[in-house]
């Protein structure tokens, strides 16, 4: 399907819940970072294909970052929950609230 996405062998699609491992360079020092969120969107083909992760920070701020699935500073992706949604992508996501997106992927 168009909204399924193979990272690292790991299938990933849209409405899953993942966390994104990342390898992070500050200076000389080298650490990694996790971005844990929803999958709202795949898109490109395959050399440039990118999915983009939305999570509610801090504040109840949402934040989206666009990750490359060929990127070399992706380190590893765990699919915490994987989300049963009829649509590729998930606009509409943005405007709900925390408590509506997380009742959207966990009716799967």
């Amino acid at each position: 399907m168009a909204n399924e996405v193979n990272i690292r062998d790991v299938r990933v699609g849209s409405g899953d819940i993942i966390r994104v491992h990342q390898k992070i360079i500050e200076g000389d020092k080298e650490r990694t970072q996790i971005f844990e969120g929803l999958v709202i969107g795949i898109r490109g083909r395959d050399p440039d294909k990118t999915f983009t992760v939305r999570k509610i920070s801090a504040g109840g701020i949402g934040v989206e970052r666009i990750f490359p699935v060929n990127s070399p500073w992706i380190l590893k992706v765990e699919v915490k929950k994987t989300g049963n949604v009829r649509r590729a992508k998930l606009t509409y996501v943005r405007t709900k609230s925390a408590k509506q997106v997380a009742q959207i992927s966990s009716t799967g």
